[in-house]
């Protein structure tokens, strides 16, 4: 049963105690009409809604009508397409003022920056072919809309710039290990503690604490810590004819100590070319030839048959060197050769050793006494023969050929004292 007009008056509001609304036949469908608005809603009376208490008869709320649009919204709608459509026809006028080339132009360049977007990614990588492309299109644009692409002016400088760079820039191949920082440490350290030794000096320290390292990069090192890597060293050296019998040479020579009382103390040395092993003879306030005898005597049963193995004798023209003394060694089988009058530099390795115990001993103390130089000739003697590295031995000390193994660098050195701290020596801690 299908209802039409206006359906039985529900009551509103407020009803009386225990008022009952009418029934309604069940499958009723009723439409309520509003005046000027037509249909406003339906309703289905079924099994349950036929018969309902006044108090649950409640109009449903109002809604709009879908065709029912405000005036508002239909002038904003009007607005926004009269303002696209202007802004469409300016632009198409726009159009028409650029030539066909230019246009074309446009439109290729675009298409390849629409290619580039369908990437999916925000930031897109170029490839070199991408910015071959946009960059040759881009200069055929008026300079007003270059700002608008991908690639601006700048963006086209940096990749010429790194063009450029990619060209000229050669592949660079491995250098050097870089030296580590416990080594950059020790390095103006034992320069610090050590003034008179040179960058070949600390070289050869760090060869016998089992540190391999370069001598100019020893040189750069000191050269950072703002340290002279080469102190000034006295004197050439002498090329003599017998250079490649070095290993049968000995040389003897006189060095002079003056102690703090002024007293004169002659040193007699004698230097093995070889090994640059020094031998100590002896010291006398008064060298006589007989002092000088009997010293060579004393070494020639000190050295044993070691003396056998030497051919060569140098020494200079003193008298104190007499007949008996170049005995002493015609007897092993030594021969003697005098070096010329007033040439040091033929005796050079003697020479040169005297110049060492002074700059790194004698000039450094204060001698005040024959038993005060026997002892500081004893220790630094000890010091040189056992432990003082050489350029000609491979920065090696003359009576130790052998070389430590390689340690981990963050070892520290432990460092023995001689002479009250004047001399240093490092070594290696197991």
């Amino acid at each position: 049963m299908v209802g039409s007009g206006t359906p039985p008056p529900r009551p509103t509001g407020t009803a009386a105690p225990g008022a009952v609304a009418p029934p309604r036949p069940v499958g009723a469908v009723y439409c309520v009409t509003c005046p000027g608005q037509g249909v406003r809603y339906r309703e289905v009376v079924s099994a349950e809604t036929s018969v309902a208490p006044a108090s649950t008869f409640e109009r449903p709320p109002r809604v709009a009508d879908a065709d029912q649009v405000p005036l508002s919204m239909i002038t904003i709608v009007v607005f926004r397409f009269a303002y696209l459509s202007v802004s469409r026809m300016l632009s198409w006028l726009a159009l028409l003022a650029r030539t066909d080339s230019r246009k074309d132009i446009e439109l290729l360049l675009l298409r390849h920056e629409v290619a580039i977007l369908r990437r999916r990614n925000p930031r897109p990588r170029l490839t070199w072919a991408d910015r071959a492309l946009l960059s040759a299109l881009s200069r055929l644009l008026p300079a007003r809309l270059r700002q608008f692409r991908l690639v601006s002016p700048r963006t086209l400088l940096r990749w010429h710039s790194k063009l450029v760079r990619r060209r000229w820039t050669y592949p660079r191949r491995p250098g050097r290990p870089p030296v580590a920082q416990s080594l950059r440490s020790l390095v103006p350290r034992m320069a610090r503690e050590n003034p008179t030794w040179g960058y070949r000096r600390i070289q050869g320290e760090l060869i016998g604490l089992g540190h391999h390292i370069a001598a100019s990069t020893v040189w750069t090192i000191l050269k950072g810590a703002g340290i002279n890597p080469a102190p000034q060293r006295g004197g050439p050296t002498w090329k003599q004819f017998l250079t490649a019998q070095a290993h049968a040479i000995l040389a003897v020579d006189f060095a002079h100590v003056d102690t703090v009382f002024l007293r004169r103390f002659y040193v007699l040395v004698v230097i093995e070319h070889a090994t640059r092993r020094v031998h100590i003879a002896g010291f006398t306030p008064h060298p006589t030839a007989a002092w000088v005898t009997q010293q060579a005597r004393n070494l020639a049963i000190e050295l044993g048959d070691h003396l056998s193995r030497f051919r060569f004798l140098i020494r200079d023209r003193d008298s104190k060197f007499t007949s008996a003394f170049d005995a002493v060694f015609a007897d092993v089988g030594i021969q003697i050769i005098r070096t010329p009058v007033r040439a040091p530099r033929a005796n050079t390795y003697a020479e040169r050793w005297i110049g060492t115990l002074r700059r790194e001993c004698l000039d450094q103390l204060l001698i005040t006494g024959p038993r005060h130089l026997a002892l500081v000739l004893r220790e630094y003697g000890m010091h040189y023969n056992t432990h003082r590295p050489h350029r000609s031995l491979a920065q090696h000390p003359p009576t130790s050929k052998s070389t430590p193994p390689p340690i981990k660098l963050t070892t520290r050195p432990l460092r023995r004292d001689r002479l009250g701290g004047l001399l240093h020596e490092y070594l290696q801690v197991a």
